[in-house]
Parts: structure tokens; C-alpha cells; sequence
């Protein structure tokens, strides 16, 4: 059964290292495990999930001014199909998503000098929507920032290990939109794969989501009021040298519109993710973060158009 850890052993400092050696073992056994009393408000959970579906009811023409095919650092809406999962011979989703990260305006040094998935976001002219979803991001960031401190305890890691990789890190909001399936339109629930570090998902409690375990069976994630659902991604499984465990995960076909955001976790833009030391012979060689994250994009996500594929830093 996927473990429910309880997030205010380390928060309170009741019992950080009992807390860690928890979330060592879930991301050892499966690579995935549900997180309560995490801190983030309950009021705050229902408001992104409400803003979402508001969002996703408007008219298509009023989203389109915010396609993503135009961004090329990975921001704004992508309509039903746009989204290929598993490049030119793949399954188009039969969803919307909505993608957002660190916020930062043209004049920023950062995004000045061109550094990678650096950039304004992209928003909708509903201030309600941008507030919630900046003041969902700043507590996601928050609570994946604390789990990795976490995960330090677990690995014997030096204290602040991996704080100089997420100061200011590529993560990712996406918010999806999931109708029930259009006749024509495969159902999309092929296994799905996350790149990052942690990968930390709020449900709206419609259920369908799945993992597959270390037996080769898919099994069901509960639905616990409140609960937030983490997975291990592919980075920080590189950077455990596999110690911790990035398992595929499905959607089944929604009996009803279902609504999912997800906050991915990536590292900073030129953070270098490699086997840690002290662990077994190296299972991957070391790799830039944007560069990974820009391969593992262009083998999951088909945007047709090369301009646009050259514009958003993928090859082909």
C-alpha cells in the first residue's frame, strides 16, 4: 500500500531524521507516497483547483492568445491533442494544460542573458487566477525545497547539499484539464514519466491515477482529503544512482472532467546532476539540467513546427 507520511515530523522538528528515513524507504520501495499535514492551506488547494476548471471553461479563441507553441521557455495553454506523448509516432493527450514557472520579467539579468527556460510567464486577464496560481507556485516551491532536505537526511548527505540547485530552479506548475474522452480521440493513458527531482500533485479527488509497481502491476493511488501525491522523477533518481526509485504513472479514461496541478521540481538551469558520491559505480554520466530537461521534452512532446522546435531549444 502507497505509505501516507506525515510532513509535521519534520516541520515541527518533533522527528526530521524519522521523517526522512520514511521518505528514503517510500522512494526506495515505489519512488511514490502521499504527504499530509503538509503546511499549505486547504482554502488555497480548493482555490487552484476552482481557478483551474474557471480557466479551462473559457472560449478557446480567448486561450489561444496564450498557446504554448509560441513560448520558448515552456509557458502558456496547450489545447486538447497539441501535446504528443511520445514525439512524432506517439498519442496525442486528450487534455488542456496550462504551464507556468518562475516569473521573471525581460529586464532580468537572467533571461538578458538568455539562459535557459528563463522568462515571463504567460497569464490570462484574471487577476484572481494569476494570484492564486503565484501564491500556489511560492508554497510548492517552498514544500519541495523542504523535502529535499529531507531527502538530504535520508542519503547522509551534508547538510544543504542540494540548496545551490534549487535556488532559483526550473520548476514547472502545470495545471491539466482532463474531459471525459472525446469519441476519435484515444484515451491517452499510455505511461507518463517526470524528469525532475520531485514531482508533487494536487487531485480533485476523481481518482484514476496509477503507478506501476516494482511487480509490474499498475495500482491505484488512493484519494485522501487534503493529501498531496509526490513521485520521484528521473533526476533525482540519476542523482541517487538509483538508489531511489522513478516509476511510470497513468490517468485512467475520467468518468467525469477531471482536473490535476502538478508541480515539477527541475534544478536550476546549470545545475549538473550526477551519480552521488560514495554510491556503487555510476549508472548515468553527469548531464546539465536544461540539457536533460530539453531532451527528455523532445522525446516525449511533439511541437511540429521547426522554428518553433529550433526557438524552444530542441533538436530536429
Amino acid at each position: 500500500m502507497i505509505p501516507l507520511l506525515d510532513f509535521r515530523l519534520q516541520a515541527s522538528g518533533k522527528d526530521p531524521l524519522g521523517f526522512a528515513r520514511q521518505v528514503g524507504q517510500a522512494c526506495r520501495d515505489e519512488g511514490v507516497f502521499l504527504l499530509s499535514e503538509h503546511g499549505i492551506p486547504r482554502g488555497l488547494l480548493r482555490e487552484v483547483l476552482n481557478a483551474s476548471e474557471s480557466f479551462f471553461a473559457l472560449p478557446e479563441a480567448e486561450k489561444a492568445s496564450l498557446d504554448i507553441r509560441h513560448s520558448p521557455i515552456n509557458r502558456g495553454w496547450a489545447a486538447s491533442g497539441v501535446e504528443m506523448l511520445g514525439g512524432a509516432s506517439g498519442t496525442p493527450l486528450a487534455k488542456e494544460s496550462f504551464s507556468l514557472g518562475l516569473d521573471l520579467p525581460e529586464s532580468d539579468p537572467r533571461v538578458q542573458a538568455g539562459e535557459p527556460f528563463r522568462g515571463p510567464n504567460l497569464w490570462p486577464e484574471d487577476d484572481m487566477f494569476r494570484d492564486v496560481m503565484r501564491d500556489y507556485y511560492k508554497e510548492m516551491l517552498g514544500l519541495g525545497r523542504a523535502l529535499m532536505r529531507g531527502v538530504e537526511r535520508d542519503l547522509d548527505l551534508p547538510q544543504g547539499f542540494f540548496q545551490p540547485h534549487f535556488t532559483d530552479p526550473m520548476a514547472t506548475l502545470r495545471l491539466s484539464h482532463y474531459p471525459t474522452w472525446p469519441q476519435g480521440m484515444p484515451p491517452g493513458n499510455q505511461p507518463q514519466f517526470d524528469y525532475g527531482a520531485l514531482t508533487v500533485v494536487l487531485t480533485d479527488g476523481t481518482g484514476g491515477v496509477q503507478y506501476l509497481s516494482r511487480s509490474g502491476q499498475w495500482r491505484d493511488v488512493p484519494e485522501i482529503p487534503g493529501a498531496l501525491l509526490v513521485l520521484v522523477g528521473e533526476g533525482l533518481m540519476r542523482w541517487t544512482n538509483d538508489q531511489y526509485r522513478s516509476l511510470p504513472h497513468r490517468l485512467l479514461p475520467p468518468v467525469r472532467p477531471r482536473t490535476l496541478a502538478a508541480f515539477y521540481l527541475d534544478p536550476n538551469p546549470d545545475s549538473v546532476i550526477a551519480p552521488l558520491p560514495r554510491t556503487e559505480a555510476a549508472h548515468y554520466p553527469p548531464v546539465q539540467a536544461a540539457e536533460y530537461l530539453r531532451t527528455r521534452l523532445e522525446e516525449t512532446y511533439l511541437f511540429p513546427d521547426p522554428a518553433l522546435r529550433q526557438a524552444r531549444g530542441l533538436r530536429g
